[in-house]
């Protein structure tokens, strides 16, 4: 009853593509299922307002499936890692740019405590002056041994290596150990990520003194980072990062 369907949430409403030299905000949030709160939407709300953004990146999202939701100016597109009746969840790209192509993605493993997949969603968005920006939306995969965490990154790994040009991979790693912060740096070493530091950095999520929230890129140029305050809203704050063409 949990794994996801085939059907895919997603509306796409823009069609212009990214000009050479432009920037663009970007907001990495794992939202504990509360986007469709009063409070998170108007959390959400004030944070754009301070920090504008036009790629927004959401782990644990959650959708009613009778609602017109809280992006109806944004092109979005969802990756579910569960599914009812009711509700989708998983992870969600919105930007305010063109999606070129956008592809959900689910984890081979299942998490052991829940027995539910993780997702992670690859879009990928025009250059005006040819080729794209690729963004990569992670929840990776929580309570499985090292070695299958490992195997799920290689994974991703497989899929990037092709990719000629600008590149966003963000989301919420569940790097709780030595071994998986390792492992995660390893996988940026081997396609040329770099880490966007917060200013901020006591205000992102640990967990036994590990963060566990990151957003990494390449051949972009990073201006300005925060790690955002808002943990009335969810157990984990927002991390937003600047960067230009």
């Amino acid at each position: 009853m949990l794994k996801p369907k085939i059907v895919v949430p997603q509306q796409f409403i823009h069609e212009h593509p990214i000009a050479d030299g432009e920037d663009f905000g970007v907001l990495c949030w794992n939202t504990q299922k509360l986007t469709e709160t009063l409070k998170f939407q108007r959390a959400l709300a004030h944070t754009l307002a301070d920090y504008p953004c036009l790629f927004l990146l959401l782990q644990e999202a959650k959708l009613s499936a009778k609602e017109n939701w809280l992006l109806p100016h944004w092109s979005y597109a969802v990756a579910p890692n569960m599914q009812t009746r009711r509700s989708t969840y998983g992870v969600l790209t919105a930007s305010q740019y063109a999606f070129a192509e956008a592809q959900p993605r689910l984890s081979n493993k299942r998490e052991g405590m829940f027995a539910t997949h993780k997702s992670y969603m690859l879009s990928h968005h025009a250059l005006a002056e040819g080729g794209s920006l690729l963004v990569v939306n992670v929840h990776a995969v929580n309570f499985v041994s090292t070695k299958q965490f490992s195997k799920e990154i290689d994974l991703i790994k497989t899929e990037l290596l092709g990719h000629q040009g600008p590149l966003i991979v963000a989301g919420d790693f569940n790097v709780w150990s030595r071994q998986r912060r390792l492992r995660l740096l390893q996988f940026c070493r081997s396609i040329g990520l770099r880490q966007a530091i917060m200013v901020d950095p006591h205000l992102i999520k640990t967990y036994r003194q590990h963060p566990l929230d990151f957003i990494f890129y390449r051949d972009l140029t990073l201006q300005e980072t925060a790690a955002v305050d808002t943990s009335t809203v969810s157990d984990h704050n927002p991390l937003y990062a600047r960067f230009k063409l």
